[in-house]
């Protein structure tokens, strides 16, 4: 045969099948060390080793090394060498990072990196049992799909810092938009911009390198094919019996089988979102009160003035936390002081409500409609639908004028027009001119004053039901006004020099126990406006109804998953109050703990109940 035919044959067979070296590609020629050469009769004569080598080199196509960038790789081999491995080893720590990563920042530690998972070993195996062509379509998409599988991670580790839950892959979406606006009104459009924009680029990178390295780890399996199966083996080996021994570091397991009960919860949360529509329909179409007259509405509350209002992230943790409950206690005890001085008395109970850490309007819908409405497709449906909540039933008497008083509203909210109210102050309709305190556009003290020059200090008006939303203790709590002479707030303008005095939201959000000092101080802040404001400004027919609309951030919490808030109701007339006598409420500001518990969805009927004829 001669060299010409054995060099097409070499290479034949590395077009054919062979799968070079990333970096080396040279192909061994056939034969053994000795080699024969033709002489010029065409008889076949032993040729010297030396000379067949000759032959050979010269005639064999130089070593495929590839060049890489500008030929660096020829002329710095042992760096090209070097950089190869370090990103072969990159290729699997990454790898290794997105099979085992959890979902929940908290349980992020050593132990977690160090075990086995089930799904990288089967993915190994069914890799090198694939023919080349469909090996690589599947590397690829497997690459992909990890990519995807590590971003939803990560989402969720933002999700349960927040609202100590993982994200709905049915139902969240718009939660995507209302981050951005918060960032916005926040830290201002560029920080908006700047964080959106990073998020878009670290989320491609994501998905393109974990592609790349599973790619490159599976090239590097098939060289080395022996060597990988072998190693797939004793892993899978590894597993069965660490699983069936159930051997742990720790608290963690060493074998996992996480990404895929990961996934199938993930399945399951779709189907349950996806039929929640229409439990949810069902329960909407029951309304003990829709068939009630309007004269046999609320008949126990004529001729009062009803205020309910929510104060942002009021959760039981602020008064049960150790850390916060002195603090907190005394704001209380005070007002309950002041009010009962000025002739009125409270009754106070516990509410759970639906989310915890934010989604506010879930828990405000909930409180009014008397229906759970725990994510935004439910949100959305009873927004659209004919559905009477509390301050629609106020304004069907006709008894009452209806208002709203949102001030952590400033754009359009084509959805108040379904809550009923005759008038809506937003943020831009309370007269303020001052600075925003951080993501709040409005403080507290402000707004119940607004109020009251707006609505509750008119002379010769009718009945006023308002709902009120004071939004001082929105997270992120920094900086905080504080209480100043009623006298002495104008248009607002005073707070620049306040805000001027207050934290720094960087400097605050490094350390967990600021964050929580300055939450329980923005809490008692929105207190002492909403009682003071009573004090100042109720009379007879001054009936208050404040609660918490949810739980702060897990910041503050500290790892407490409950969604319990306080309620209160506060009158001037007893017989308001003697009307809620068999709930067992706690008497003054601050519910016992063991003050009977609701889910806020039960409020709405009670309330009209104990109300109504029959109350």
């Amino acid at each position: 045969m001669s060299l010409f035919t054995r060099s097409r044959q070499l290479s034949d067979t590395t077009e054919s099948g062979a799968e070079p070296d990333d970096d080396t590609g040279t192909a061994e020629p056939e034969g053994g060390g000795t080699g024969t050469a033709e002489s010029q009769d065409g008889t076949a004569t032993d040729a010297p080793e030396s000379a067949t080598r000759a032959q050979r080199t010269s005639s064999a196509p130089p070593p495929a090394t590839k060049p890489g960038w500008f030929g660096w790789r020829r002329r710095y081999p042992r760096t090209a060498r070097g950089v190869s491995v370090g990103t072969t080893v990159l290729a699997g720590a990454l790898v290794l990072f997105a099979l085992l990563v959890p979902n929940r920042i908290e349980r992020i530690e050593f132990a977690s990196f160090v075990r086995i998972p089930a799904e990288g070993v089967l993915l190994a195996g069914l890799l090198l049992a694939l023919p080349p062509k469909p090996r690589r379509i599947t590397a690829v998409v497997t690459g992909l799909f990890l990519g995807l599988l590590t971003v939803l991670k990560f989402v969720d580790m933002g999700f349960y810092q927040i609202l100590a839950r993982p994200f709905d892959l049915v139902l969240d979406w718009i939660l995507i938009e209302n981050g951005t606006d918060f960032l916005r009104e926040t830290f201002g459009r560029t920080g908006q911009v700047l964080a959106v924009t990073g998020v878009i680029v670290l989320f491609v990178a994501l998905l393109v390198l974990t592609t790349l390295a599973v790619v490159r780890l599976t090239n590097l399996m098939v060289r080395h094919r022996p060597v990988a199966g072998r190693t797939v083996l004793i892993l899978g080996t590894a597993w069965i019996t660490c699983m069936t021994l159930g051997v742990q570091i720790g608290t963690v397991p060493v074998a996992t089988k996480g990404n895929a009960e990961f996934l199938g919860n993930r399945v399951d949360q779709v189907r349950a979102g996806l039929a929640d529509a229409r439990v949810f329909e069902k329960q909407a179409s029951v309304d003990a009160f829709a068939k009630t007259p309007p004269d046999q509405l609320l008949t126990g509350l004529r001729g009062k003035d009803v205020l309910f209002t929510f104060i942002e992230s009021y959760g039981r943790v602020a008064i049960d936390d150790p850390a916060m409950a002195q603090q907190t206690d005394a704001v209380l005890k005070e007002g309950t002081g002041r009010l009962k001085a000025a002739g009125f008395e409270s009754r106070s109970g516990w509410l759970q409500s639906p989310v915890t850490g934010a989604g506010s309007w879930l828990a405000h819908s909930t409180f009014l409609s008397g229906l759970w409405i725990k994510n935004q497709q439910r949100y959305r449906s009873l927004t659209t639908s004919d559905r009477m909540t509390l301050t629609k039933y106020f304004g069907k008497t006709g008894a009452w004028r209806t208002v709203g008083v949102v001030p952590g509203v400033r754009r359009a909210w084509p959805e108040g027009k379904y809550f009923g109210l005759d008038h809506i102050y937003d943020s831009e309709h309370l007269g303020y001119h001052g600075p925003y305190f951080s993501w709040t556009p409005v403080p507290d003290q402000f707004s119940m004053e607004a109020f009251e020059r707006l609505e509750h200090g008119r002379k010769d008006r009718e009945p006023i039901m308002a709902e009120i939303i004071l939004a001082s203790s929105h997270n992120p709590w920094s900086p905080i006004a504080h209480m100043i002479d009623w006298n002495d707030l104008g248009d607002g303008s005073v707070f620049h020099r306040i805000k001027k005095e207050g934290t720094n939201p960087t400097e605050v959000w490094k350390d967990p126990e600021k964050v929580r000092a300055e939450y329980r101080k923005a809490i008692e802040y929105s207190i002492r406006s909403l009682t003071e404001w009573v004090e100042r400004y109720g009379d007879d027919d001054t009936v208050l109804v404040f609660l918490g609309d949810h739980q702060p951030v897990p910041t503050v919490t500290a790892g407490d998953t409950g969604k319990d808030v306080p309620v209160t109701i506060v009158a001037h007339d007893k017989k308001v109050l003697d009307r809620v006598a068999d709930w067992g409420w706690t008497d003054g500001l601050k519910p016992a703990e063991n003050a009977p518990r609701w889910g806020m969805d039960k409020f709405r009927d009670r309330f009209m109940t104990a109300y109504g004829p029959q109350g």
